[in-house]
């Protein structure tokens, strides 16, 4: 049975782990290289991960510099940040692109913070999941008769304290981001 809760804490982690990832690259009103952490770009006909064809760098709170490895792949960089929807419109100099994020309006947060609140209840959905499955492996070990009554009264009861533990984890988490997506 603690292995069966082990694996359940492991997917919740896991959700987590999701949870924090997709909200990082949500935009607020600071610059953030994760913010262009899903940009691909074609590179030798391959699309491949912005960050491992260039360097990127936030010289101020506001700006993002995105200076590529070789410069012949200025193009097709600016081309995949262009199709991205971050709404960013990148200057290309000939050596660097540099995006200037431009000032969030009260309608743009408030549609951000509904992306944020979206992407949370898909991390209580996986976190739900879990104490499904663990719950389905349990009754199925009872109905064996691996575990006794008592035995599986006791785990139901762990395994619920552990899905409130990472619900509540994944509140202040999405709470935090809230906020900072809301402060001007």
């Amino acid at each position: 049975m603690q292995e069966m809760i082990k694996d359940m804490r492991g997917k919740m982690d896991k959700a987590i782990k999701n949870l924090e990832g997709e909200l990082s690259k949500l935009r607020t009103g600071r610059a953030s290289s994760a913010m262009l952490d899903g940009i691909k770009v074609d590179y030798y006909g391959t699309l491949t991960q912005l960050s491992q064809i260039a360097s990127i760098s936030v010289p101020e709170p506001r700006m993002l510099v995105v200076q590529p490895w070789e410069v012949q792949f200025l193009k097709e960089i600016e081309t995949a940040i262009k199709k991205s929807d971050l709404g960013i419109n990148p200057m290309n100099d000939g050596k660097v692109i540099r995006m200037k994020l431009p000032d969030l309006t009260e309608e743009r947060r408030k549609d951000l913070t509904k992306v944020a609140k979206k992407i949370a209840e898909e991390a209580h959905v996986a976190v739900r999941m879990s104490r499904r499955d663990a719950n389905d492996r349990l009754k199925e070990l009872l109905k064996k008769k691996e575990i006794t009554e008592d035995d599986n009264k006791r785990t139901m009861e762990q395994i619920q304290k552990i899905t409130d533990e990472f619900a509540a984890k994944i509140d202040q988490i999405s709470a935090s981001k809230e906020k900072e997506i809301l402060t001007v």
